[in-house]
């Protein structure tokens, strides 16, 4: 009411203009499961030989919703200085070679939505567009890496006292919910594997001069842990990459089976895109978004936005006070 919530349940409405739905009488049976997709674990699941009754329901167009409430996540955010950057990084032999900083990421975010694949890189831009555009006279598909990175996160959102409570572990199984992911990696990944200790974790340094920042003055020369040590943000850059794998209907077919008779056939064509990464990295952005609006509510909690500042401001003076006497 007035631009303001009320405190009862938000409701979003998404309309789908393009249902087809009024006509599944009229849709055909599926009985070619396409590999790659949930069509013959679905089948088999539900006792069926009809994929329809799965393709359906596990469509990646379920992830609207999710990016509806985590742009509602993310005005939470905002109001405490929180921001969500999500892009392409890299696909096929293609990789946006751009450093992403407190400083640079609202400009980096005009150059990703300038690009025709969310990635911000101008030159990376037209090589990835020559990839996909190859690709659809290939009859082929194309995955990709996207990245989100979380600014501006106060120290300590998340727990490292319970396993599923972690921050990381949330982020996580928030990504790998996403249709088609297949990787999730939270700062420098496995990439960890092949180096040092000394090679791989952040230097901590504090400057009295950033105290009311919220990392507390407490900086890092390198942000390898993107941004959680033990499941809770250590005030440095969130960073998640997820890697999405190529779209599963391919325009020329794959070897399957049908499921009546078992005999060697074509995988069945729905209408599908040649690549959906650019799409992928706005559902990526969200659920990380939503994700830690989560864990930001868990921690300062209340039942309106000025108790919300109120136990915000509170911990942050705190926090600040370190060591605190008596």
């Amino acid at each position: 009411m007035q631009g303001h919530t009320m405190g009862g349940p938000v409701t979003l409405r998404i309309a789908n203009r393009d249902s087809r739905l009024d006509d599944a009488a009229k849709t055909p049976p599926v009985h070619q499961p396409r590999p790659g997709h949930a069509d013959l674990a679905g089948s088999v699941k539900w006792l069926t030989t009809d994929c329809r009754a799965t393709l359906e329901r596990a469509s990646a167009r379920e992830t609207a919703a999710r990016v509806a409430a985590g742009a509602l996540a993310r005005c939470l955010l905002r109001e405490f200085g929180i921001e969500c950057f999500g892009f392409v990084r890299a696909s096929l032999d293609v990789r946006c070679a751009c450093g992403i900083t407190p400083a640079n990421w609202r400009d980096m975010r005009a150059a990703r939505d300038a690009s025709d694949v969310g990635m911000p890189c101008t030159s990376a831009t037209q090589q990835l567009v020559d990839r996909i555009h190859q690709a659809k006279v290939d009859k082929d598909t194309v995955g990709g890496l996207v990245e989100v990175h979380v600014f501006g996160c106060p120290i300590g959102l998340g727990t490292c006292v319970q396993w599923h409570e972690r921050l990381d572990s949330r982020l996580a199984a928030a990504t790998m919910g996403i249709q088609a992911f297949k990787a999730v990696e939270i700062g420098l990944g496995r990439e960890c594997a092949f180096r040092t200790g000394s090679q791989v974790h952040d230097p901590i340094v504090f400057d009295a001069a950033q105290r009311d920042q919220p990392h507390l003055g407490f900086t890092r020369t390198t942000n390898n842990a993107g941004g959680l040590e033990g499941g809770m943000t250590n005030g440095m850059p969130v960073v998640v990459t997820g890697t999405m794998k190529p779209i599963s209907t391919l325009l020329r077919g794959m070897p399957s089976v049908d499921l009546n008779t078992k005999a060697a056939v074509t995988s069945a064509y729905e209408r599908s895109d040649i690549s959906a990464i650019a799409a992928a990295s706005v559902v990526l952005e969200n659920v990380v978004a939503f994700e830690i609006a989560r864990a930001f509510l868990e921690k300062f909690g209340g039942d309106s936005m000025t108790q919300l500042r109120a136990s915000h401001a509170a911990f942050m003076q705190l926090a600040r006070k370190l060591p605190l006497q008596g």
